[in-house]
């Protein structure tokens, strides 16, 4: 492993303890607040839509809008992190999730909210990057770092769990916009004791940063996104594949312009250690597959199978309360057993759950709900602790930010494209069947998402 061969932190990089653990609490919380922004709209997009007036297109994009503008800056802001210093960025993300989250909440129309739902993302994106990379910054390599990666990866799933049952709340007893309310005051409240008792990190000096690599990233993701969504109009439709074929040059054109740079955006130097390779697939695999369609088990069981939003956001809470205990759990896994198999075979887990989930049904079967939920929340548990470690092990020293941002693009992309390809898979069978059309639609969803997982465990299980 890579991480074996590199040199142990620095003495000077490491704060003291008690500052060490307000790092861990300040990081781990800003985690779990940028999965409640990601989850706000997951049992909220009904009666969004009602009062903005959001049809089955607009409503792909605020469920994935977050992801999108998480994809594309958690590359950016880790190597701005990396640059000139975790913290400085971490804070100015604190403050992006809460001016974009007032914004929102003050939306009138569709499109406001899901410019909105970008930012909240690169706001996020530089919570994660940069929370993920202090804590790589700070805490040695080994038993120390795996504590601290584990704690980090059980707030995923808590931010999962608290998100759908904080909006359906807030939904029923004002509207649709008090959870992003809810979010505005969280975001400032985890300002204030960051910017006293986050621990300082020490910059890179001598780069600059590239705008250029940033731009040409978000606008071809952007594009392909659009691509996606529009293609529930159907291939034939020329705006479709002009969206996808400029997505495709802006990104060639990242590639190239990347390979010519001194300090590049993506350091594709870092794409020769196999480990990395293989954390990166793993992430994108997690969130096209498992990810993705967890995101739509609320809508499947209000729309297609009769259950309120609120019990929706309950019955969710199997796979993502469950998460947080695997994440936790992770801790006491031996040392020795190599994180390539456990990723593999957590993923495999995942796609054995997904699986599980074909063919729901009203009544007894709807049951058959838990069991996939709790096994997909244990595996996915099990992922994330890995996946945290391995982002932050698998890179030189120095690197951590851009390591995490590289992980965390991987993941929040794979979900932007699962998301947006089952929502159109969903929307379109409930516009031309109904409710019956609306299940045929998520078994492809289900098949959609569990070839996601599938591949991306064997690509995982050749990198090395």
């Amino acid at each position: 492993m890579v991480a074996a061969r590199l040199a142990p932190l620095d003495a000077a990089n490491n704060a003291a303890p008690t500052s060490r653990g307000w790092l861990l609490a300040l990081t781990s919380a800003a985690t779990l607040l940028s999965l409640v922004i990601f989850t706000v709209p997951l049992t909220t997009v009904t009666a969004t839509a009602d009062a903005l007036g959001a049809g089955p297109g607009a409503q792909a994009w605020i469920l994935s809008a977050m992801p999108l503008g998480a994809a594309t800056g958690l590359l950016a802001t880790g190597t701005l992190g990396d640059q000139h210093g975790r913290r400085l960025v971490f804070l100015i993300g604190l403050v992006v999730c809460a001016l974009s989250s007032a914004v929102a909440a003050l939306s009138v129309e569709p499109l406001l909210l899901i410019a909105m739902r970008v930012v909240q993302g690169l706001g996020a994106a530089a919570l994660m990057s940069c929370g993920l990379g202090l804590l790589g910054h700070h805490f040695a390599r080994g038993r120390e770092q795996t504590h601290a990666t584990s704690i980090w990866a059980a707030c995923l799933g808590a931010g999962v769990a608290i998100g759908p049952i904080m909006a359906a709340y807030g939904t029923r007893g004002f509207d649709w916009s008090a959870a992003y309310w809810a979010t505005t005051l969280l975001s400032t409240a985890l300002l204030l004791p960051s910017l006293f008792l986050l621990p300082r990190d020490t910059p890179q000096t001598g780069q600059r940063t590239d705008w250029l690599g940033t731009a040409l990233l978000m606008a071809g993701l952007a594009l392909v996104m659009a691509g996606l969504t529009d293609m529930r109009q159907g291939l034939g439709q020329p705006l479709v594949w002009v969206l996808l074929v400029g997505g495709a040059v802006a990104l060639a054109l990242l590639v190239r312009v990347e390979r010519s740079r001194a300090d590049p955006l993506i350091d594709f130097a870092l794409f020769r250690e196999a480990s990395f390779v293989g954390a990166t697939v793993a992430a994108f695999a997690s969130g096209a597959g498992i990810l993705a369609l967890m995101s739509l088990v609320p809508v499947i069981l209000a729309r297609g199978l009769g259950v309120g939003i609120i019990a929706s956001a309950f019955i969710l809470t199997a796979w993502s309360a469950t998460s947080v205990i695997a994440a936790l759990a992770a801790r006491a896994l031996p040392e020795h057993w190599e994180p390539r198999w456990i990723i593999v075979a957590a993923i495999l887990a995942c796609a054995l759950a997904q699986a599980l989930l074909y063919a729901p049904a009203q009544g007894p079967m709807l049951l058959r709900f838990l069991p996939a939920l709790f096994l997909a929340g244990a595996a996915n548990g099990l992922l994330n602790s890995a996946l945290g470690q391995q982002a932050v092990a698998t890179v030189p020293d120095g690197k951590s930010g851009a390591g995490s941002g590289a992980n965390n693009t991987a993941r929040y992309l794979g979900s932007a494209i699962g998301i947006t390809v089952s929502a159109i898979l969903i929307a379109h069978g409930g516009e031309v069947g109904g409710i019956d059309g609306l299940i045929a639609g998520w078994n492809e969803a289900v098949i959609a998402t569990v070839l996601f997982s599938l591949l991306g465990a064997g690509a995982v299980a050749c990198a090395r």
